[in-house]
């Protein structure tokens, strides 16, 4: 289809919406998303629909929710079978790539999650979502120093350096062959670039990177403070800036140095992380810190047209809503939500070290949160119930206030 725009994903992992300098965190030193959002779409209201790694990034690439996109808990892979939005840009003209995390491939269980087992792990062909080319590892939290394998290196092949760098580095060099390509074909790519930071381990170190003095950090006003609590959240806090700043300089060398004039370009993270908000750590949890992500998009630059506008969106988006958004730009048309609520839910309960324990399912909007769990019996109870407008850090549970059952059963109705 002639004019259909080159479509770039840049994916992160567990950066959470507020972390980010354009969103007003004290700590963020993000120049570069800062630029990118001041001719951006910010979704400031975007979510993750499942906060944890396999999930999210299943429905992020189905479009469908889990379990219906074939990935309940944490360990299962994506169905070899399961189509994904690399597919069904293929089916409209695009080449398609992927590079760097993957986390959605059969995992050895017995492997320690952080080393060098998973990141050499060899993701099958078969089990690589359908894209033309694919480049990565399946997961490890190998933070420096990375192991990839693929299309083009049929063995893990060890690379030097910040992880995020050398995945853009590797992401940009193919970006400029597609290009050069593009200029006699007319054909469009897909790409999509999955960093793991700024994921713990929090202390690896971040090149060419100063932490905060722990103390120095702002914390947001619902981590307890003169606690335990305030203390490990202070010092992995300190870690977390520093990758983030480091993958926010990675991701400004590809913003820089590749023409993306013709691209429309996605930045997001898969999920986010607690950080002692409610006395809790990492994710899974159906709080604020943990379900919302970053979402910018700038479209497609054409020839001679003005640069985009910056504006906030406050629609119910979805990470799932993406594939449903590229689809519709290859196809030239636009994607608007239709919704005011998104569905949020984890579908198994999480044996992690310091994940929410508990399955559980919601429904959020810029209003309101509500969110049930089962019980023994096979009913479902209010768990949280947030006024979100008038309580943002969600300090006030309103699940069991009897003023609000009339309120709560009107909104279980729409989940």
């Amino acid at each position: 289809m002639a004019g259909q725009p080159n479509i770039l994903w840049i994916v992160t992992t567990q950066w959470r919406a507020q972390a980010c300098g354009y969103a007003g965190d004290p700590n963020a030193r993000t120049p570069w998303l800062d630029a990118l959002a001041s001719e951006a779409i910010n979704c400031a209201q975007a979510v993750t629909p499942h906060p944890l790694g396999p999930q999210a990034r299943a429905a992020l690439l189905t479009g469908k929710l889990c379990p219906e996109n074939g990935v309940r808990g944490y360990w299962d892979p994506l169905p070899v079978e399961a189509r994904t939005v690399a597919h069904a840009l293929r089916d409209r003209g695009y080449t398609t790539a992927h590079f760097g995390k993957w986390h959605l491939a059969e995992r050895e269980r017995s492997a320690p999650l952080v080393g060098e087992v998973h990141a050499k792990m060899i993701v099958p062909p078969a089990r690589r979502g359908g894209f033309g080319l694919w480049e990565g590892f399946e997961s490890g939290f190998l933070l420096n120093d990375p192991w990839l394998h693929g299309t083009r290196l049929p063995e893990p092949r060890h690379f030097k350096g910040y992880q995020a760098d050398v995945l853009v580095q590797r992401a940009a060099e193919w970006i400029v062959e597609i290009g050069e390509r593009r200029a006699k074909t007319d054909e469009p790519y897909f790409c999509v670039v999955s960093l793991e930071s700024p994921h713990p381990p929090y202390h690896a170190p971040a090149p060419h990177v100063q932490e905060i003095p722990a103390s120095d950090i702002r914390l947001r006003a619902n981590v307890p403070w003169g606690t335990d609590v305030e203390k490990k959240t202070r010092e992995e806090l300190a870690g977390y800036y520093a990758h983030i700043e480091a993958t926010d300089r990675a991701i400004g060398r590809l913003l820089a140095e590749v023409d993306l004039a013709e691209t429309s370009v996605v930045f997001t993270s898969v999920h986010g992380d607690m950080h002692g908000s409610h006395g809790q750590f990492r994710k899974a949890w159906p709080y604020e810190e943990s379900i919302r992500v970053p979402l910018l998009i700038r479209r497609q630059q054409r020839p001679g047209a003005r640069a985009t506008k910056a504006r906030k969106d406050e629609s119910a988006i979805s990470l799932v809503d993406l594939p449903h958004m590229a689809v519709a730009w290859a196809e030239g048309r636009e994607w608007r939500c239709k919704r005011d609520n998104a569905e949020i839910s984890m579908p198994t309960a999480s044996d992690l070290p310091q994940q929410c324990p508990h399955a559980w399912r919601g429904f959020r909007s810029a209003q309101h949160k509500l969110v049930l769990k089962p019980e023994g019996d096979g009913t479902e109870r209010p768990w949280l119930f947030f006024d979100l407008e008038s309580d943002p850090l969600e300090l006030k549970n309103l699940a069991n206030d009897p003023a609000r059952s009339g309120e709560m059963e009107r909104l279980k109705s729409l989940m």
